[in-house]
């Protein structure tokens, strides 16, 4: 797809991701306008490019999310609550960030007749499968978190859209991704802890809970290799996003050691899980995406030392919001 000269809305395009995905598209030449209400972005990672207008807004503000969306030919949804672990301590955030700010947008692209979509689900959605690479098309497992339920929701909601509205969409189910601009998730707070006390650091479950993480550059090209690649016969479009490959969470620490240069008493929580709602296993079979010639480009440890390295030079984000 070319998005030269386009109208396309990017909402969360103030956070991690969505920040990264604004960079690409001004670079492929769209006017592009952020929507974003900076609870968890920074308005400092959006671009200043003169094709760039940013909206401080909330997704459940039914008024500007229609303000946002008119005039839009493509909409890029990364706007959601993505923390996992402590869900279960503020169910209705899932609810209302993911599920209803997701209606909300949809409601506002039918109004504007804006019809094309490209959402970001979550591997979580898989649960605990027993089919590992997880393929797109495995059985539909019992869901172990609520923010893992919500996206399952969410991907409800754009699929009857794309049969019922003739929407086209596009849904990404992503592993953790990791790089520059990283603000949320076990990269930062094992960084966190060993920044305060270099000594020791404590971990969730036994460390060997097995899982596949993805460098933002490469999430963002799959994504648009998708876009431009997917045949256009059907109106939905599901893919998982991931690495071929997985690493022990005590591996993952190893890495983050060795990079900040600290050798501490590692200590662990233990059981199989870090949380209620924590997949113990997450490798997705991204077979459906390669096939249109998409492939990783960073391997996993990559991608972590990447992180680390970033955030040394950010130490703001140890004490930004979170």
């Amino acid at each position: 797809m070319n998005f030269a000269g386009k109208g396309v809305l990017v909402t969360g395009g103030a956070g991690f991701v969505g920040s990264h995905m604004v960079d690409a598209l001004v670079a492929r030449e769209a006017k592009v306008t952020v929507l974003d209400n900076l609870s968890t972005g920074f308005r400092e990672l959006v671009s200043s490019s003169s094709r760039v207008r940013f909206i401080e807004g909330d997704l459940l503000d039914q008024k500007t999310v229609n303000t946002a969306v008119e005039g839009q030919e493509f909409v890029f949804h990364f706007g959601a609550n993505a923390d996992v672990k402590d869900g279960l301590l503020h169910p209705r955030r899932d609810i209302e960030q993911n599920i209803l700010a997701t209606q909300n947008l949809l409601e506002a692209m039918r109004a504007s007749n804006v019809k094309q979509i490209a959402f970001t689900s979550t591997g979580s959605m898989y649960g605990e499968p027993t089919l590992i690479p997880t393929p797109e098309d495995c059985p539909l497992p019992v869901q172990t978190s609520l923010y893992g339920a919500s996206k399952l929701a969410c991907e409800g909601l754009l699929s009857a859209y794309a049969f019922g509205y003739g929407f086209s969409c596009w849904a990404f189910r992503c592993v953790s991704m990791l790089g520059p601009r990283y603000s949320h998730g076990h990269v930062i707070d094992f960084c966190k802890k060993l920044r305060m006390d270099p000594t020791q650091l404590h971990v969730l479950g036994d460390g060997h809970q097995r899982k596949s993480y993805l460098h933002v550059s490469d999430s963002i090209s799959g994504i648009l290799v998708a876009i431009e690649k997917a045949e256009r016969t059907e109106p939905y479009h599901v893919f998982n996003l991931g690495h071929s490959e997985w690493i022990e969470v005590n591996d993952s620490v190893r890495m983050i050691c060795e990079e900040l240069g600290v050798k501490p008493k590692i200590t662990l929580a233990g059981g199989v899980r870090g949380w209620i709602g924590d997949s113990p296993r997450i490798l997705l079979d991204t077979t459906r995406l390669r096939s249109l010639g998409w492939e990783p480009r960073r391997t996993i440890e990559d991608a972590v030392v990447d992180t680390v390295r970033w955030l040394k030079e950010h130490p703001h984000m140890f004490e930004a919001r979170r």
